[in-house]
């Protein structure tokens, strides 16, 4: 019988092994789709969805991203943003939490609500939308809110952490324990036309300094909202962030702030 490797390799077009060929592989030899995968990657192959990252991530990239493990604490505008790109660029493992499920005034900008989901968990969407774009993606849902007390469980394991929160205590909460477990952080808020974001790492305090002159209150995005634009420009961006420390690019957000005025279209970068 020809063995696993010699299977995906004689199915392969040129490097691309195509999605009919990783699914008669998970048949015929009781794999999960994650470990097909996981072994394409490591024969210098490249599963076809990917065919499109190969200018831009090496395949040894795109096996980092594979093997890597983020978070993603918040799966509304940012977070559902965020989670379906990761997972769209083949980071491996997310895991996901969130308290809430959807209500109607998330339909203007949550990419993972709709009709349907109204009163369903949104890590629950998370999991059952990346389940049907990249079923190679292991999600572990949390149906809780982040807090200091279940950071270290929620984490564990975990290699890099994006914060798509919607207040200030929560961001204020997750920046401090992932100091506190040594993970880098790519924090992003939102609120009307503007955002920012910024990449914090462990020992550092940037999040703290950009709401250092926070007294009360969640922050502003609960006095602006947020239109269906600004959450997709952010989380996008965050995404880049996040691609770029898993495979290891040197170039990155540390220590400075990029601030987004989508109504004038200026960005600003600043130091922190």
């Amino acid at each position: 019988m020809e063995g696993f490797d010699e299977f995906l390799a004689s199915g392969a077009v040129g490097d691309l092994v195509p999605w009919g060929v990783q699914r008669s592989a998970m048949e015929r030899f009781s794999r999960s789709c994650a470990e097909v995968e996981e072994r394409i990657l490591s024969l210098d192959l490249l599963p076809a969805r990917y065919q499109r990252n190969r200018q831009t991530i090496s395949t040894a990239g795109q096996l980092r991203l594979f093997r890597s493990r983020v978070a993603v604490i918040g799966c509304g505008g940012l977070g559902g943003y965020v989670v379906e790109q990761l997972a769209r660029l083949g980071v491996g493992t997310l895991v996901a939490v969130d308290p809430d499920v959807f209500e109607e005034h998330n339909l203007n900008r949550q990419i993972l609500s709709s009709i349907a989901e109204l009163g369903k968990s949104k890590v629950a969407a998370a999991l059952a939308r990346i389940g049907s774009i990249n079923p190679a993606v292991t999600v572990t849902p949390h149906q809780v809110a982040f807090t200091e007390s279940n950071a270290s469980e929620l984490l564990e394991g975990v290699g890099l952490v994006v914060d798509a929160l919607d207040n200030i205590p929560s961001r204020l909460a997750l920046s401090d324990a992932c100091t506190r477990l040594g993970i880098p952080l790519v924090h992003g808020a939102i609120g009307g036309w503007y955002g920012h974001l910024t990449t914090q790492f462990p020992g550092e305090e940037a999040v703290r300094s950009i709401y250092r002159n926070w007294s009360s209150g969640k922050g502003v995005e609960q006095q602006l909202g947020n239109p269906s634009f600004t959450p997709a420009v952010v989380a996008s961006l965050q995404v880049a962030e996040a691609c770029k420390l898993l495979i290891g690019e040197e170039r990155h957000l540390r220590g400075r702030i990029l601030s987004l005025d989508l109504h004038a279209m200026e960005f600003h970068e600043t130091g922190l």
